[in-house]
């Protein structure tokens, strides 16, 4: 009996070695790979604007009357890479430009709590900082939402028109109190995986160079505390909202029908800023929640009326 104990403990010990040796492998691997990657944000496609003494990633291309600003749904790697082919289309018709917000895509993190109203003052310093007028038609996906509608109330003679995707909205108010935006409990899991360099084995090939830079970027920035930051400030931003008039200049609010089954309050959320908006129209899309992504050509097309009903 002893003998087999001593088996056992001896297959134990191999093991763990193993998997120590694997796990610091993969460590100094992901080490390597990170100063290799430092390269994207030496040469980044936009502009690197300083706010507060951080730099934010602004990109723009095209030009025209109009300048669209699209702004990304919480928890994004990359709204760079997720925005560029809508952007590239529709540089034809405007300038179109892609903020990335602290923590997000090239953006630094920094430190502090992640109001909106800090958001947005961020984002507006970086806009002129970058040299980028408006008035703004801005395009928010998600939570950024939540952003556009403070700055249409605090700024309106900023906001030409607002296309929303599937934004978050204040009839949702309790589904994110009690929800919250994702599971939080598996941030630290994440977290560990990130800094480890284990992220790195559940990424599949990248197909093409945007998708790459998803995945690179997701290695250093995943789950990090500027992004865990808004969600704690997402309720107290939509109380702000709905303690004010809503925006009432041109809106289109596009939404997934994937949403909409799951949650009754969705639509109807989203019918209020529509009824709110001396312009307003409400567009259901068979997706799900990244509806431009999926509905790529349709969501472009959209933007496109919109600018020209302008």
């Amino acid at each position: 009996m002893r003998k087999f104990l001593k088996v056992l403990i001896n297959i134990f010990l191999v093991l763990l070695a193993c998997i120590i040796l694997f796990v610091s492998g993969i460590f100094v691997y992901h080490r390597i790979m990170l100063k290799q990657e430092d390269k994207y944000w030496e040469n980044t496609p936009g502009q690197m604007v300083e706010v507060d003494g951080h730099k934010m990633h602004i990109y723009s291309t095209g030009s025209g009357d109009h300048t669209i600003v699209f702004l990304s749904a919480w928890g994004d790697s990359s709204p760079y890479a997720n925005f560029l082919p809508m952007a590239e289309e529709l540089s034809k018709d405007a300038r179109v430009v892609i903020l990335e917000r602290f923590g997000y895509g090239f953006s630094d993190t920094v430190e502090g709590e992640r109001t909106f109203d800090k958001i947005l003052e961020e984002d507006r310093e970086g806009l002129e900082k970058a040299g980028i007028e408006g008035p703004f038609i801005f395009v928010p996906h998600s939570i950024s939402g939540v952003e556009v509608a403070l700055w249409a109330q605090k700024y309106p003679s900023e906001v030409e028109g607002i296309v929303g995707l599937d934004i978050a909205v204040p009839s949702m108010r309790e589904v994110y109190l009690t929800e919250g935006l994702a599971d939080m409990s598996q941030i630290p899991k994440v977290r560990f995986m990130r800094d480890s360099g284990l992220l790195r084995l559940f990424y599949r090939n990248p197909e093409n160079e945007l998708e790459k830079i998803k995945y690179i970027i997701g290695y250093r920035n995943e789950a990090n505390k500027n992004k865990t930051s808004e969600s704690d400030h997402l309720v107290e931003a939509l109380d702000e909202i709905v303690s004010k008039p809503l925006p009432t200049v041109p809106t289109v609010q596009v939404i997934s029908k994937d949403t909409s089954d799951g949650y009754p309050d969705w639509e109807p959320g989203h019918q209020v800023f529509v009824d709110a908006s001396e312009r307003g129209k409400l567009i259901k899309l068979n997706c799900g929640h990244y509806v431009y992504l999926e509905n790529q050509e349709e969501v472009v097309e959209i933007i496109r009326e919109f600018l020209n009903s302008l």
